[in-house]
């Protein structure tokens, strides 16, 4: 890893599609130890404290995740953070990481993510894929509907070459119960 800069930021779930921040550059990127998994529940955005919803996290575990790298120049970077830490850290779920990824051309960078607290009241791992889809297609909160999150997330995956089977599987099987 080389000096810093500029900040990276690490997206695999939201920030794909609607990052929020300006960048001056973007690129594919894999981030090991940890894997996307609808393993939060979403009080606030996609879901409410009656209702919640599910939203990706970064659950620990062996392989890893690809995602997406912004390179945030350092003229911005602290106010790109502070954008960042009041949309992911909310309700204090997610944890804020620095963490090394490695860019498709190939340089390994460190890079800012958000991991899901294990210890938090939020998480849920474990839930089956069936749960998953009838939670995230009668979810909806503050930022919409559940399943409006789940089709971009699985669509801009998809755009990038990233296809995730179980995200596919649940935007086919949300759709057929709402369509039902």
């Amino acid at each position: 890893m080389r000096a810093r800069d500029s900040l990276w930021i690490f997206g695999y779930g939201s920030l794909i599609w609607e990052p929020g921040f300006a960048y001056q550059s973007r690129q594919i990127a894999r981030l090991e130890g940890y894997h996307r998994s609808f393993c939060m529940r979403s009080i606030h955005h996609r879901g409410t404290v009656e209702r919640p919803g599910l939203v990706l996290a970064l659950d620990a575990g062996p392989g890893g995740c690809e995602g997406v790298a912004f390179e945030v120049p350092l003229r911005i970077a602290e106010e790109s953070l502070e954008y960042l830490r009041a949309r992911e850290l909310i309700s204090a779920a997610y944890l804020e990481l620095h963490a090394p990824v490695e860019l498709r051309d190939g340089r390994r960078v460190e890079a800012v993510t958000y991991v899901i607290d294990p210890e938090h009241d939020q998480y849920c791992a474990g839930l089956s894929l069936e749960e998953q889809a009838q939670i995230i297609a009668r979810a909806s909160g503050g930022r919409g509907p559940n399943c409006a999150y789940l089709f971009n997330t699985a669509a801009h995956l998809a755009e990038l070459g990233l296809r995730d089977p179980d995200l596919d599987w649940l935007a086919a099987r949300v759709r057929a119960l709402r369509e039902g």
